[in-house]
């Protein structure tokens, strides 16, 4: 019970942060965690992340029938629940609607990850998926096929997702990922963005694995040009 109680605690402290930050506003942003046995631990319907508490988070099943809680889950939940099917590494997941990453999102242009050589060693591409209804069954759908490979999305018109071995690695990809997004588009009105040479790949992806974030070969199938 000890680690389902630091699970809660997580993720409730991990969704005032997104709030905090500007991830998500009002009552958009949903984050979930596994806690073994088939249950899922998320947030609830209609919450503002930055007043989540404990108390107010539902358990799920893996078919998303509640099992504990007051509220009714996220409107999200088939979102994240995709993930645990796909993933079964992924212990946690965040959505949010960073500003950066969305406006990539809305004018249909991927963020450079594989330009920034911090993105390319803990990140990895962050492609676009195609656009899906919020709060829809579209929404599972639009990203099976390529969360398999990927530990960030950019759901077209609406937000990110970024996936991880705990809630903090998940919340931790979801500020790289809208750090790499401002930097793009700073890039970009600057000039342009200049992509790595496959040298310089290279040696990012040796980085990489000799720090256990990724494998060589995981990270040059992603970001090779």
């Amino acid at each position: 019970m000890d680690g389902e109680w630091h699970i809660r605690r997580e993720l409730v402290r991990y969704a005032r942060r997104a709030y905090e930050r500007g991830y998500v506003a009002a009552t958009d942003g949903n984050l979930s965690a596994r806690l073994g046995a088939g249950r899922v631990l998320v947030t609830p319907s209609g919450c503002c992340l930055g007043e989540v508490e404990v108390a107010s988070l539902v358990v799920v099943d893996l078919g998303g029938r509640p099992l504990s809680g007051r509220s009714k889950p996220t409107s999200e939940l088939a979102l994240h629940l995709k993930v645990y099917e796909r993933r079964a590494d992924v212990q946690a997941v965040v959505h949010a609607h960073p500003v950066y990453v969305n406006a990539f999102s809305f004018a249909g242009i991927e963020v450079d990850a594989c330009a920034i050589p911090e993105a390319v060693v803990s990140l990895g591409r962050a492609p676009l998926t195609k656009y899906a209804t919020p709060s829809s069954p579209e929404g599972a759908a639009v990203i099976q096929g390529l969360i398999e490979q990927h530990d960030a999305l950019v759901l077209q018109r609406h937000g990110s997702l970024t996936v991880g071995r705990d809630i903090r690695e998940a919340y931790m990809r979801l500020e790289k990922l809208e750090h790499a997004a401002h930097v793009s588009l700073l890039a970009r009105q600057l000039g342009g963005v200049r992509p790595l040479s496959a040298d310089e790949l290279r040696r990012l992806a040796e980085v990489s694995e000799r720090y256990g974030w990724k494998t060589a070969e995981h990270v040059q199938r992603q970001c090779a040009p």
